[in-house]
């Protein structure tokens, strides 16, 4: 019997980069502080760079280690920014639903994470979250960000980072995302590693 690797026994945690990017002040921070600690970070303080939050969870059976990266919005950092992309296993695309520019900017953001990911992948795991829809002053409608979104088959999330809505189902939506492509890619990679069987390699004789 071939053995499926340890990423396919339920027992072994599969470690995940997710990293989350877009506009500066959309509240990416906000955001995952919400999900890894259940608190709102009220610190407007801007990210330089990137900084890392883990979370344990167990997605169809499967124990998941989630890394998460956080990352500045400022224009000045992007191509910093752009060093963190390498290795990620999803994205998680975030606008401000108050905030027009920050909507407009997703293309910008979308391509610049395809682009240096390798091999480009269209269908890539990523969600969208349009956070801070706690607050009345909206420019941006539903409407608008799902058709979006649907055009590219991106799941989107209506969010709220201080009221804590939908803020757990959305990265948990993409961690399911990640780890099904993070099965898929392995199964692939064993499969190649089957067929080349010691058959294959000429004999040696002995001397």
């Amino acid at each position: 019997l071939i053995s499926q690797g340890p990423s396919m026994d339920a027992s072994k945690k599969v470690d995940l980069k997710i990293i989350i990017i877009g506009a500066l002040g959309v509240g990416k921070t906000s955001l995952l502080h919400q999900y890894v600690h259940k608190t709102f970070y009220e610190d407007y303080r801007t990210t330089l760079g990137a900084s890392i939050l883990t979370k344990v969870l167990a997605v169809d059976n499967t124990p998941l280690k989630l890394q998460i990266w956080d990352t500045g919005g400022q224009e000045r950092f992007r191509s910093m920014v752009s060093t963190f992309y390498k290795g990620s296993d999803g994205c998680m695309l975030a606008f401000d639903v108050t905030d027009r520019e920050s909507f407009e900017s997703l293309d910008n953001w979308r391509n610049d994470f395809l682009d240096k990911v390798i091999p480009r992948e269209q269908d890539f795991p990523m969600v969208v979250l349009g956070n801070k829809i706690d607050i009345s002053d909206r420019q941006v409608p539903k409407e608008t960000a799902s058709a979006w979104c649907k055009e590219k088959d991106i799941p989107y999330f209506e969010v709220s980072a201080k009221n804590n809505i939908n803020v757990a189902e959305a990265f948990e939506t993409l961690a399911k995302q990640a780890l099904t492509t993070y099965k898929g890619i392995l199964e692939s990679y064993l499969t190649d590693s089957i067929k080349l069987t010691p058959h294959d390699k000429p004999k040696k004789s002995c001397c």
